[in-house]
């Protein structure tokens, strides 16, 4: 028994349909980031703080979404090429970590991001209840 320890082989024309498939999904995911860039531009030339601050948190919701599914299709790409099932927990492992990482830095970036629209948010609301009340407090 020469071939007991062979080990798992994909089959070529499986692996190459798998790295097509791959491939079409990400050319479809850029094109709806690409739309979903260019709806975003129709909301950028407001005046008003806090939608300015909304409108930055989105376009970085939509960056960082971007990075993570680029980040998902690299992997699966590499996971396509494994050449056994040793190599392709190997990759799973190294892409949990790798992802559990930036979703770390991720949520702290969107924490700070988040306190300074809350700020803007309560800076405009502020102004705004001041503009509406007389000076000293009093109404007259």
């Amino acid at each position: 028994m020469t071939d007991e320890k062979r080990g798992y082989e994909i089959p070529t024309e499986m692996r190459d349909f798998a790295e097509k498939s791959v491939e079409q999904a990400r050319k479809a995911m850029d094109g709806f980031i690409g739309a979903a860039q260019r709806a975003m531009d129709t909301f950028d030339g407001s005046a008003n703080p806090v939608q300015t601050s909304a409108v930055d948190l989105s376009r970085r919701s939509l960056a960082l979404a971007e990075q993570n599914l680029g980040a998902a299709f690299e992997h699966a790409q590499r996971l396509v090429r494994a050449k056994d099932p040793a190599e392709a927990m190997r990759l799973q492992a190294e892409f949990v970590q790798s992802q559990f990482q930036a979703m770390q830095s991720q949520m702290r970036e969107f924490g700070g991001l988040m306190q300074n629209a809350a700020g803007q948010a309560a800076k405009t609301a502020q102004s705004a209840a001041e503009s509406v009340t007389p000076r000293g407090g009093k109404k007259s």
